[in-house]
């Protein structure tokens, strides 16, 4: 366990609010639970069909920015996520199985908005819960350090990308 002051970094929610995004969470999530996303024409648009164009090519570009996934040539698995985004995908599990727990935000709530939802109260810390969500929710603070301290490439690349953020209020996917 790490201490959670890499959380107090500048770029720690810029870093946050990526990680955030519906169709990072789903380029992921997609990529850990069926493999890597082949070559062949219409591949990622068949996986991801209810995204734009657009949205699925800003979630690529930032996951490729933060060092989540890798691109190759290779015909049968174009898209493959490296250790930092099989490392994002397993806390992607925990704060939904977290979240979920609690019910937070909803009792029906999808994948991607309990991801989401928690994500951002994990940047939060002025958020105001039930005790035993508030120390589970502790934990979860010490899962997301734990990331950012073994992939600091994440905070670099928030440090370093254009200032282009008219993605980052991306609907929800």
């Amino acid at each position: 366990m790490t201490s959670t002051a890499i959380l107090n970094d500048p770029h720690a929610g810029r870093v946050i609010n990526s990680l955030s995004l519906p169709s990072l969470i789903r380029l992921v999530s997609e990529i850990d639970d069926n493999g890597p996303i082949s070559h062949r024409r219409g591949s990622l648009q068949g996986a991801f069909g209810d995204l734009t164009r657009n949205q699925l090519r800003y979630a690529i570009d930032v996951a490729h920015a933060l060092g989540l996934v890798y691109v190759t040539d290779q015909q049968s698995a174009r898209y493959r996520l490296t250790a930092a985004g099989e490392d994002l995908a397993a806390m992607y599990d925990t704060v939904a199985r977290w979240s979920r727990t609690h019910q937070l935000p909803a009792t029906a709530s999808d994948f991607v908005t309990r991801v989401q939802h928690t994500l951002k109260l994990l940047g939060d810390d002025d958020t105001v819960l039930a005790a035993e969500a508030d120390l589970a929710l502790g934990h979860l603070r010490t899962t997301l350090a734990d990331w950012l301290h073994t992939h600091p490439q994440t905070l670099d690349a928030v440090a370093s990308r254009s200032s282009r953020t008219a993605g980052e209020t991306e609907y929800a996917a």
